[in-house]
């Protein structure tokens, strides 16, 4: 039996459901909602809304967008790099961290044969395409460092060198089973600046 009542209990578990929210924390988010001002409130479910109604994946980079295609797909200053990354949150991590002025490719995942991921899952064939349209000098897999990402990484290395696309990978700056989006500006600039090349 709950010791909240029904709506608060309801209001526990929706929150406890976010990454990296226990339920410890998602009871005191809770609390802190339940004592704030109504006006907080219609403000952040407007919030939320707004980002599920207006928010979409850029149809050339697959980062999230408000307008097709991405600011940074339509910044003429980009220079002829691509780099690969595994989810937007990483993508993100790069451009906060000022350690790359090109365009992206979101995979929106890696490999898991395991968990029933192949490349048709990914945005792979997608990728291809990009190469036959764009001008690219350089492709950057800056895939997290997991047995997974390396197979990605590793798979989509063989595509590109077919294509006599120049591949690099950013350096091992980054810990196996780290995650780009959590890791410091300063490590994502030394691991783009060590990246290794394949070509």
């Amino acid at each position: 039996m709950s010791i909240y009542p029904p709506s608060l209990e309801r209001l526990i578990n929706n929150l406890s459901k976010l990454p990296g929210i226990g339920q410890k924390t998602a009871a005191r988010l809770a609390l802190y909602l339940f004592r704030t001002s109504g006006e907080f409130n219609e403000s952040l479910a407007v919030s939320i809304s707004e980002v599920k109604q207006d928010i979409g994946s850029c149809s050339r980079c697959f980062n999230l967008t408000d307008a097709d295609p991405c600011k940074i797909c339509k910044d003429p200053s980009r220079d002829g790099i691509l780099c690969v990354v595994e989810e937007v949150g990483d993508l993100l991590a790069l451009e906060g961290a000022g350690a790359f002025r090109g365009r992206y490719h979101v995979l929106q995942g890696v490999l898991a044969p395991l968990d029933g991921i192949g490349p048709e899952n990914l945005r792979i064939k997608e990728l291809l395409a990009r190469l036959q349209q764009e001008s690219v000098n350089e492709v950057i897999l800056a895939i997290n460092p997991s047995a997974e990402g390396e197979a990605t990484a590793t798979y989509i290395t063989g595509l590109l060198l077919k294509q006599g696309v120049c591949v690099s990978q950013i350096a091992q700056g980054i810990p196996m089973g780290g995650d780009l989006k959590y890791t410091d500006a300063v490590t994502l600039k030394r691991a783009m600046e060590g990246r290794r090349e394949s070509c």
